[in-house]
């Protein structure tokens, strides 16, 4: 347990944009900052992070929350691992309780794994640096490829031992569990016999992007024409290849400062790059481009370029997966390096200025690239050539942007000697094609979300049961009790003529749902107001920070929502230019208002009940239960008649 004081500690330290620009690229917008949402597949930025409030908001996926939040969803961590994540950044000493055995044993599987890679990593470098055979063997190979120290201990670079399993050995008697070196691939287990995966090879850690170890990639440095050069993690928790780059961990903050990012393809790719001064770059470590990896990249910056080593049929193959690149929106150049060349020999032989420079003559904008690579091969036969003209077009027509891609066609007409307008026909057929396959997406979508409950249900909620979803009425009563809690509306008159009682919002609001028994079932509601009607006395009870930072994750992610509203004042108030003052200062007119629309629209629902049971009861030819029901509709009809009037005949649909 972490105590209340650090916890406080911790929440009042974390700045909102310092922790969330440690994964995603934020510009300013206004008094917020702008950037591409980390959660879910975006191409216009709908994630908003206000630094006065200390939240975030996605407007397109719908999650939100504080720092905390922030760090438990990105990293996929508990609450009390967020805060010691945070307390590691601001280098707050966190005190807790020791643990017990059986809550160690309780340890999140995830970061069990997280822990065995960490120790694994340690294990390879000093092995590496410590060990005669690290030196001996592994050390002399990067010193035979002029890696320089530095640049090894950058990348924290290892060797694992060769032998039958001196890893797993020394992880077990360390008090590491079989079960977890076997699920990070460290291990190899068949009955009872185990080996090390990466024995005799030097180790390249892959990191997350919050620098922590999730794979590993290993080198063999032995002929072995049955053993594979290269080595990778398999699939675990916590690594997912197609979702992984080497290297964005150490070249994020390089990436956003340059605005470009390097693809190359292998980890020493990467180092020589590194090494030559230029930090912008990551590897797909040999796999092709997926749209993760892409969205990746894109959190940082919106311009990548692509760097092959000269193998023209490699190129080619790889040509299919750069569209992806194109329909995230992103802008991709391509560099071709001279025969023989690769990133990491041509790095070495030509610096960093020299790189640069090559970088800068020779980089080519990809469809003109792709365009020129395919023409020669059909420049003399009309089907290919017409083969090329569609395949090229299909590239142009997933760009999103409009102008880009009239730029596109433009040079495509040049560079082909194809009509412009025959091109434009073209791309209208692929781009039908492609919103008739987004609208059907859509439906589908739209479905799942109607029909499906949610995948991860409310934990505080009696049996784990997740809560329906809260009326417009309700959404909109909650804001104004948080938001303006504290704030007073109205004076009453006491006994005496010099008695003047001050009425506040929250009072007010929590005395009239009382008062008339229309507290809903809905359990996030009735948290929130309860426990707002508990702390109507507590003269420090700030509402939005106590629910903003609420250790209930639902209930912290339904005030961020409520507070991150896309309007200043609800449509509803500045309809047909109605008002144009600002909302705290018509409270007295609006939270009354408020009240009544809520009160209206639970009567409407309760009518639709009563509704039904009137016909259930007719059918059952129950008369005494239809004379009771109707007795209960005209009460509530005359009911629903004062409401209206009040809101000035206004109907709820």
């Amino acid at each position: 347990m972490i105590d209340y004081s650090t916890i406080q500690r911790i929440l009042d330290t974390a700045d909102i944009t310092d922790v969330v620009s440690e994964f995603v690229t934020l510009r300013r917008r206004g008094v917020n900052m702008l950037g591409l949402c980390p959660f879910h597949n975006e191409k216009t930025p709908s994630f908003t992070v206000s630094p006065a409030k200390g939240i975030f908001k996605c407007f397109g996926c719908g999650k939100g929350g504080n720092a905390v939040n922030f760090i438990m969803e990105h990293e996929s961590l508990t609450y009390p691992d967020a805060l010691k994540w945070l307390a590691k950044k601001y280098n707050i000493d966190v005190v807790e309780e020791e643990e017990t055995e059986e809550q160690k044993q309780l340890k999140d599987e995830r970061e069990s794994l997280m822990i065995v890679s960490a120790f694994a990593q340690k294990y390879f470098s000093r092995s590496l640096w410590e060990e005669n055979e690290g030196r001996t063997i592994g050390l002399s190979y990067f010193r035979e490829r002029s890696f320089r120290d530095d640049t090894l201990k950058k990348f924290a670079v290892g060797y694992s031992p060769d032998g039958k399993a001196p890893f797993t050995e020394k992880a077990q008697k360390q008090g590491y569990k079989m079960e977890f070196l076997e699920k990070t691939g460290l291990s190899i287990k068949r009955d009872d016999w185990v080996r090390d995966r990466f024995a005799g090879r030097v180790m390249f850690p892959i990191f997350n992007l919050a620098g922590r170890v999730i794979a590993f990639g290993g080198r063999i440095l032995k002929d072995d024409p049955k053993a594979a050069k290269y080595l990778n993690s398999p699939e675990s928790e916590i690594y997912h290849k197609s979702k992984v780059l080497y290297g964005i961990y150490q070249a994020k903050r390089e990436i956003s400062r340059t605005e470009k990012c390097y693809l190359v393809e292998g980890y020493t790719d990467v180092l020589s790059m590194h090494q030559a001064g230029i930090e912008n770059v990551v590897a797909s470590s040999g796999t092709a481009l997926t749209p993760d990896q892409i969205r990746l990249v894109k959190r940082f910056t919106p311009n990548i370029t692509i760097i092959y080593d000269g193998d023209a049929a490699g190129i080619k193959a790889s040509l299919r997966g750069i569209d992806l690149v194109l329909e995230e929106g992103m802008n991709v150049k391509v560099l071709l390096l001279p025969d023989g060349e690769d990133p990491d020999s041509f790095a070495k032989r030509k610096g960093a200025s020299g790189f640069r420079e090559y970088i800068n003559e020779n980089e080519t904008d990809f469809i003109q690239f792709k365009t020129r690579l395919l023409l020669k091969d059909a420049e003399k036969d009309p089907v290919a050539r017409a083969r090329l003209i569609t395949d090229v077009i299909r590239s142009v027509a997933v760009i999103p942007d409009t102008i880009t891609r009239s730029v596109y066609i433009k040079e495509c007409s040049r560079l082909l000697d194809v009509d412009e307008e025959i091109l434009y026909t073209e791309i209208r057929k692929q781009k039908y094609r492609q919103n008739e396959e987004f609208k059907k997406k859509e439906i589908r979508d739209h479905r799942r979300q109607t029909f499906t409950q949610p995948e991860k249900p409310t934990q505080s909620l009696p049996e784990k049961q997740a809560a329906p979803k809260m009326l417009v009425e309700e959404r909109e009563f909650l804001r104004f009790l948080l938001k303006h809690c504290n704030t007073v509306i109205f004076e009453e008159e006491g006994e005496t003529p010099d008695e003047v009682y001050e009425v506040r919002v929250g009072d007010y609001m929590v005395e009239e749902l009382e008062n008339d028994d229309l507290v809903p079932k809905n359990p996030l509601f009735r948290k929130v107001f309860f426990e707002v009607k508990e702390n109507l006395d507590n003269e420090n009870f700030d509402p939005l920070k106590h629910f903003i930072y609420h250790t209930d994750a639902e209930v912290s992610k339904l005030a961020t929502d409520l507070l991150s509203e896309k309007f200043t004042e609800s449509k509803r108030w500045t309809k047909s230019g109605a008002f144009t003052e600002k909302e705290e200062e018509i409270l007295d007119y609006l939270v009354p208002r408020i009240v009544y629309e809520y009160k209206l629209r639970r009567i409407m629902l309760m009518l639709e009940d009563i509704e039904k049971s009137i016909d259930e009861a007719s059918k059952e030819k129950d008369f005494d239960k239809v004379i009771e029901e109707q007795s209960k509709y005209m009460n509530l009809k005359r009911v629903e008649k004062f409401l209206s009037e009040k809101l000035g005949s206004r109907t709820i649909n």
